[in-house]
């Protein structure tokens, strides 16, 4: 082959390799461009607008965040019906995804008398052999079931207190279910008793740390009242009840309305219990008290199965007769009405009286008239074996022209005192008047049917019994120095510091600060100061200032715990008061303080609100506070209704002589000297229901009649009787007097 040929030849080779390179690189831009735009379309319409289409030859590329994994797999998937899955390059990538939420945690604990169950969902965190062995290490718990599923999560906040809560209470409630959530505590057990059900609330109430919510359910089984009593009365002080029962919720809600009816203001409790002598015992009861309402003034009383209605004697007869008759027709079978009207009052003075005081030591003195020289002995023996040997002062005078009955009624008067902290009995031939002071909220429920039951459902009775909360044993409350002690008991633990020269409270503080609203939470009755205290570096004015913004703090601090701080006020001292030594270290921390200091013993109100038939509000079945008291019983002889003592035989044993030292008037300062011979009275405390705590005495012994032999002519001193609840308070050795004056311009009050 020639040279021109071979040259031809290759030129040709080289022209076909560069337009087939060029043909090939024109065809693959052409699929790289196709094949983008197609799947960008697809994308757009399907939804997958986040995805970023590239090409790379045949190679289809996909970029872009998808919003979840779900979301990337159906673009993935949708691509590949656009290309062949082979040409796709996923680099695609997922959105951060939110933590998963822990589970709600929760906790169990069901206890009866075959051991506990532990039912429930916990953090792994939280041991459960330790939990089971708490259990299983109070006595009397029986077999503990595990039966709890763990998750590994961290403990939530106030895991660890409501568990420990739960822990602590559930080994004091024998029957119970108690379930757990962070920050929460519910409660639903069953009490032995009324009076146990307010224990367990109100040990519960105390236990609680300030940041756990409580929600407490107890119930209790409900009292045998017996006899089964409602009081009702109309006079001028207005509608009240002196002793209310129902057997039933609906009863107790129907007789209230009709009560309210009848006039009686604000709110009204009535006692539920077992015992009702019939299940229409709601329709008499609205029956009877329409009835008085209708007569305008009276009383009606329901004992069991009989009624006493006695109308005031100024209702007309026509009115009487009607009402009476009404009632007696449409009564329940079961039911008795005995109607009277009742007599008008005897001239003040003329009537016998015999008079209990109990004061607020525990002493009583008896005044007033007996029967004979038996009688006196009787009265003041039970005296003694109710209140104490030591505690019982004699001054009565024999009157042998008294009524009949008349030992019956002073020794159910004396058994009704004893039912209170501190009052009075008066016995009149037509009226038993019991006023005082209790710590019990049934005392008047309790005195009206025991008098019912000792002297008949028809006895005439006023009732001006008031209840203060803190002489209720079941509550326990301490006093006010008591409350000091414990307030500053927290404080010597661990103080409550501060920020250096500031009033900020520290966040070491803030767990002294949670101690110190537990310990107040039964101290709020109480006048109380909280006092700031400096050491003496820097000047006088500034350290005064100082103490004062910080007492201030700790007030401020203690109303945001949900403390009532109205007894409360902040002063400042500075370095007025100094209990160590300024010049080392140690003693100016020391004085570097914040203390409680006790301003007045009393309570700042005095806790006696008059006690209708129970609580100022509705009560339920779970929210009875008192026990059926356990009665003594005083009988009559057969056939009577009521026997004087005079009636005991010569054989009769002789009963304890008084000792001298009994016929002596107590020390000055615990009496009041009254003249009997001006008809002079104790001194008588205004009830809020306008009955006075003590009535008039009238134990003068006529002009013309001698003294009985053997009996003191001295007129006895009677106990003061004070209402209030005074508790004496020491000052502190240890504790230095306030200064009387304070730099000018600066004002440290509250």
């Amino acid at each position: 082959m020639s040279l021109r040929a071979k040259i031809l030849t290759t030129v040709c080779f080289a022209s076909a390799a560069v337009l087939a390179a060029f043909a090939a690189g024109g065809s693959a831009t052409v699929i790289e461009k196709r094949s983008q735009k197609m799947m960008q379309i697809e994308m757009e319409a399907t939804g997958h607008g986040w995805v970023d289409v590239r090409t790379d030859g045949l190679q289809v590329i996909l970029l872009g965040t998808a919003p979840s994994e779900a979301e990337r797999f159906r673009a993935i998937t949708r691509a590949s019906t656009v290309v062949d899955s082979s040409r796709i390059v996923d680099n695609t990538d997922v959105e951060n995804s939110v933590a998963t939420a822990p589970p709600d945690f929760s906790l169990e604990m069901l206890r009866n008398d075959d051991g506990i169950s532990l039912i429930g969902f916990i953090p792994s965190a939280t041991d459960r052999a330790a939990l089971v062995s708490r259990l299983e290490a109070q006595q009397g718990v029986g077999t503990v079931t595990d039966m709890l599923e763990t998750a590994d999560y961290p403990e939530p906040d106030g895991w660890g207190m409501a568990v420990d809560f739960a822990v602590e209470t559930i080994r004091t409630l024998p029957r119970a279910k108690i379930s757990v959530d962070p920050g929460l505590v519910e409660v639903n057990a069953i009490a032995d008793s009324p009076a146990e059900k307010t224990r367990i609330e109100t040990s519960l109430a105390r236990r609680r740390p300030v940041e756990l919510k409580l929600v407490s359910e107890i119930s209790a089984p409900r009292p045998v009242i017996t006899p089964f009593t409602l009081r009702f009365l109309i006079d001028d002080e207005g509608a009240r009840f002196d002793a209310c029962s129902a057997d039933t919720d609906r009863a107790r809600d129907r007789i209230l309305a009709a009560a309210r009816d009848a006039g009686v203001k604000g709110a009204q409790g009535c006692t539920i219990g077992m015992g009702t002598p019939s299940p229409q015992w709601g329709d008499a009861v609205v029956m009877g008290l329409k009835a008085l309402r209708e007569l305008g003034a009276g009383t009606i009383t329901f004992a069991d199965a009989d009624i006493v209605l006695a109308a005031a004697p100024d209702v007309p007869q026509a009115t009487y007769d009607k009402v009476v008759g009404e009632l007696e027709s449409n009564l329940p079978d079961i039911f008795s009405l005995k109607a009277e009207r009742q007599k008008a009052a005897e001239a003040e003075g003329t009537r016998p009286e015999f008079t209990a005081l109990l004061d607020k030591d525990g002493k009583v003195s008896l005044r007033g008239r007996v029967t004979n020289a038996r009688s006196r002995d009787a009265i003041e023996s039970y005296a003694r074996a109710r209140f104490g040997a030591a505690s019982v002062y004699g001054a009565t005078r024999l009157d042998p022209d008294l009524p009949q009955g008349w030992p019956v009624r002073t020794m159910a008067a004396l058994e009704a005192l004893d039912t209170l902290a501190s009052g009075s009995v008066v016995v009149t031939p037509d009226l038993v008047r019991v006023s005082g002071i209790t710590g019990d909220q049934q005392a008047s429920d309790t005195v009206s049917r025991l008098l019912a039951k000792r002297l008949g459902e028809g006895a005439a009775i006023a009732l001006a019994i008031q209840y203060d909360r803190r002489l209720d044993p079941v509550l326990g409350l301490p006093t006010g120095p008591e409350c000091v002690d414990r307030l500053n008991g927290v404080l010597a633990a661990s103080k409550v510091s501060f920020e250096p020269g500031s009033a900020v409270i520290a966040a070491a503080g803030e767990k002294t600060l949670d101690d110190l609203a537990v310990a107040m939470k039964d101290c709020q009755d109480f006048r109380m100061e909280i006092a700031g205290h400096t050491d003496s570096q820097g000047r006088d004015e500034m350290n005064l200032a100082l103490s004062q913004e910080r007492a201030r703090s700790v007030l401020m601090a203690l109303m945001e715990r949900h403390v009532l701080t109205e007894n409360l006020v902040a002063a400042g001292y500075g370095e007025t008061q100094p209990i160590a030594d300024n010049g080392t270290e140690e003693g100016r921390e020391a004085n570097r303080r914040i203390e409680f200091v006790l301003l007045d013993a009393k309570p700042i109100e005095t806790e006696g609100a008059p006690l209708p038939a129970a609580d100022a509000t509705p009560v339920t079945e779970a929210e009875q506070h008192a026990d059926v008291t356990d009665e003594t019983e005083v009988t009559a002889p057969e056939g009577e209704d009521e026997a004087p003592l005079d009636t005991l035989g010569d054989d009769a044993p002789p009963m304890e002589e008084a000792p001298d030292e009994a016929h002596e008037a107590p020390a000055a300062e615990d009496t009041q000297t009254t003249d009997p011979g001006e008809g002079a009275a104790p001194q008588a405390t205004e009830t809020t229901d306008g009955m006075p705590a003590a009535a008039p005495l009238d134990t003068a012994p006529d002009a013309e009649s001698p003294a009985p032999e053997g009996e003191s002519a001295a007129p006895a001193a009677l106990p003061e009787q004070d209402p209030t609840i005074e508790v004496p308070v020491a000052p502190a050795e240890d504790s230095p007097a306030k200064p009387e004056t304070r730099p000018d311009g600066l004002d440290t009050s509250e």
